[in-house]
C-alpha cells in the first residue's frame, strides 16, 4: 500500500487491496468471493452492456476519534438497491448479503479508511449487474453483485464551501414515472451533456427543474436539493427524485432540532424566499449554495459566500453522528468489528 497524502484527496477512483463479488446462477446468490483484480470478464451479450441492466450505491465508511469504523445507514442502502432491483427487474440482493459483502469489503481494506480528522472517508460501492447474455429485450438470467471501496476527499473541491448552480430548461434529468427515483447508471449517463455544460460556465452542477411542467424544483444534479426558510426545512416531493438517506437523515435532525419540515413540490420562483439553500447527499454530505443562476431567464438568486448557519449545524451534527462524535439516537452506525 503506498502513502496517502490523506488531506489532499480528491473524489475519484484509486485502487484499495480487495473487492467483493457474488454471482447470482440458477435461481439463487453463491458466496461471497474475495477478488484483487479491477477487472470482470463478461458475455458480449451480456444485459448490462445493451439494455441498461445495472444498480449501484455509494455509501461511506469513516474512522472515529475513537480508533473505530463506522459505516453509515448501510440497511437503507441495501434498501434502495432492492427498489432499484425492482425498477428495472435485476435480482434481489437481500439486506442480509448486502451489508455482509459491505462489511467484508471494509475489514479487507482496512487501511484504506482514512484517519480521524483527515476530512476524507472510505467510499463504498455496491454494483449489481445483468450478466447473463439475451439480445431480445429481456432481463438475464444471471447477475453479478459487488462491492469496491477507495479513500476519497470532498465530492465537490471546495468542500464545505458555497458553489453555484445553474438552471437549464432545455435538459430533463429523468422522465415522470420513468427511473428518476431509482439509482441507475441511465439516469447520470443523461445528466452527462448538462453537467459539462455547466462545469464549462464555472457552476458545480446543474439545478433541474420538472420534465413535465419545467415549473418546480427537482435535484441538484448527483444530490437531493433543500432550502431553508424561517425555522423550516423544504426539501421537493417528486416521483422522478432519487430518495436520498442524507436528505432522510438531515429531515430528522432538523425536526430533533425543532424545526417544521415540510416535503413538498417547491415553484422555482421560490427560489427568492430561502435564507439557505443547499445540496445534500453522501458524496458531499452538504454542499451549500450561494448563487443559483437562471440562465433562461437571466436571474440570480443569492445566498451569500459563507454557509448558512442552519446548514453548518445540520452539517455538523450529521458528521458528529458518522464520526461517533454524537449521540447516535436512532442506530444509524454499525461499528465494523
Amino acid at each position: 500500500m503506498e502513502t496517502i497524502d490523506w488531506k489532499n484527496l480528491g473524489f475519484g477512483y484509486s485502487k484499495a487491496d480487495f473487492n467483493i463479488r457474488c454471482w447470482y446462477r440458477n435461481g439463487q446468490w453463491g458466496e461471497l468471493e474475495v477478488s484483487d483484480s479491477e477487472n470482470v470478464t463478461l458475455h458480449i451479450a451480456a444485459t448490462t452492456f445493451h439494455y441498461g441492466q445495472e444498480a449501484f450505491e455509494g455509501l461511506k465508511a469513516f474512522r472515529g476519534k475513537d480508533g473505530k469504523i463506522r459505516v453509515f445507514r448501510m440497511e437503507e442502502n441495501a434498501k434502495r438497491m432492492q427498489r432499484s432491483s425492482q425498477g428495472i427487474m435485476l435480482a434481489e440482493v437481500s439486506t442480509a448479503l448486502f451489508t455482509e459483502a459491505v462489511r467484508k469489503a471494509v475489514r479487507l481494506n482496512e487501511g484504506y479508511v482514512p484517519p480521524y480528522e483527515s476530512g476524507a472517508a472510505l467510499y463504498i460501492r455496491p454494483l449489481l449487474i445483468g450478466t447473463g447474455p439475451q439480445i431480445g429485450v429481456k432481463p438475464a438470467d444471471e447477475y453479478l453483485f459487488m462491492v469496491m471501496v477507495m479513500p476519497v476527499g470532498p465530492y465537490f473541491k471546495e468542500g464545505f464551501k458555497p458553489t453555484d448552480l445553474v438552471i437549464y430548461r432545455e435538459y430533463d434529468r429523468a422522465a415522470p414515472l420513468g427511473t428518476g427515483k431509482i439509482k441507475v447508471g441511465g439516469n447520470y449517463a443523461a445528466s452527462l451533456v448538462a453537467g459539462q455544460r455547466a462545469h464549462h460556465n464555472g457552476f458545480s452542477s446543474v439545478l433541474y427543474l420538472d420534465a413535465k411542467e419545467k415549473k418546480y424544483i427537482d435535484e441538484c444534479g448527483p444530490a437531493n436539493f433543500f432550502g431553508i426558510k424561517g425555522n423550516t426545512y423544504v426539501t421537493p416531493k417528486s416521483d422522478s427524485i432519487l430518495p436520498s438517506i442524507t436528505n432522510m437523515s438531515l429531515r430528522q435532525l432538523a425536526t430533533d432540532m425543532g424545526m417544521k419540515v415540510e416535503e413538498r413540490q417547491i415553484d422555482v420562483e421560490e427560489l427568492a424566499e430561502f435564507d439557505e439553500v443547499g445540496a445534500c447527499g453522501t458524496a458531499a454530505v452538504i454542499s451549500p449554495i450561494k448563487r443559483v443562476y437562471d440562465a433562461d431567464k437571466d436571474i440570480e438568486y443569492l445566498y451569500g459566500t459563507e454557509p448558512g448557519k442552519v446548514s453548518v449545524k445540520l452539517y455538523e451534527k450529521l458528521r458528529g453522528i458518522q464520526y461517533g462524535i454524537e449521540p447516535d439516537p436512532y442506530n444509524w452506525t454499525a461499528i465494523i468489528d
